[in-house]
């Protein structure tokens, strides 16, 4: 089953984001197999990076869970909110 994680960065966060950035595209690599769309949100400028948005192929719900709490990104603490929540594709069609 397919879950988006929509993922705020806390205010002021850049650095941690940064200095926690190739492990949590490592970890990301490492469940590539499992990853329909990755990628980082942005200001509304487009010049920074404010959060994330990942839909995952996960088991259910307790796997969703664990996946969230496995990234880097949330070791850090770099989340003030992470909503997870079953996603279904409908367009375009594949």
């Amino acid at each position: 089953m397919l879950f988006m994680f929509h993922c705020v960065d806390k205010a002021g966060a850049a650095e941690v984001r940064s200095a926690n950035r190739a492990a949590h595209l490592a970890y990301l690599e490492a469940n590539a197999d499992r990853l329909f769309a990755a990628g980082p949100l942005l200001s509304d400028d487009g010049t920074g990076m404010v959060g994330s948005l990942l839909i995952v192929d996960c088991a259910d719900r307790a796997a969703a869970d664990a996946f969230a709490a496995a990234d880097p990104y949330a070791a850090a603490g770099l989340f003030e909110r992470v909503e997870i929540r079953p996603w279904r594709r409908v367009f375009p069609k594949g």
